[in-house]
């Protein structure tokens, strides 16, 4: 027996995916309601419209820092996008701030390094996986520039 479909899932769903409405409620239509498998096909069909992104200039974004609370270790991340409305998008303010915390506690040696490591507040989540999200949520490209981290005395 099919779930019935609320706006409220709908809702739930879309911010999860950051699909269009109607495609959502098309895909929980098709799966009978079945939010883990909607939500699986929505967020493939995302990381593939993030992929045909990739090629897009990111001349816009933030550098933000984050101080461990020790104040003894500080990490620093330039996360990228092509426009100022997606940099100052909570979403991105806030993905930008906790890539900061993974460089902080992580010590990844690079970008790629970075990009390879579980999300320590998902560790079922790559950071690769979190950065595709925003794309897939905001609609522009958006990739990580440089990352710094020092720590006293190193």
């Amino acid at each position: 027996m099919a779930k019935k479909i609320t706006a409220d899932t709908i809702r739930k769903l879309r911010a999860k995916t950051g699909a269009p409405v109607m495609r959502v409620k098309k895909v929980l239509e098709q799966f009978d309601g079945d939010l883990k498998k909607s939500e699986k096909l929505l967020k493939k069909e995302g990381f593939e419209k993030a992929k045909k992104r990739e090629g897009r200039a990111t001349d816009q974004g933030l550098v933000v820092s984050y101080v461990h609370h020790s104040g003894k270790i500080v990490g620093v991340v330039e996360l990228l996008c092509e426009t100022d409305f997606v940099a100052r998008n909570k979403l991105f303010v806030t993905t930008a701030n906790d890539l900061a915390m993974q460089v902080a506690s992580m010590n990844p040696k690079n970008v790629k390094d970075l990009e390879g490591q579980a999300f320590i507040k998902n560790p079922k989540t790559k950071i690769s996986d979190l950065v595709r999200e925003v794309i897939t949520k905001t609609g522009e490209n958006v990739r990580i520039g440089r990352i710094f981290r020092l720590e006293l005395g190193k």
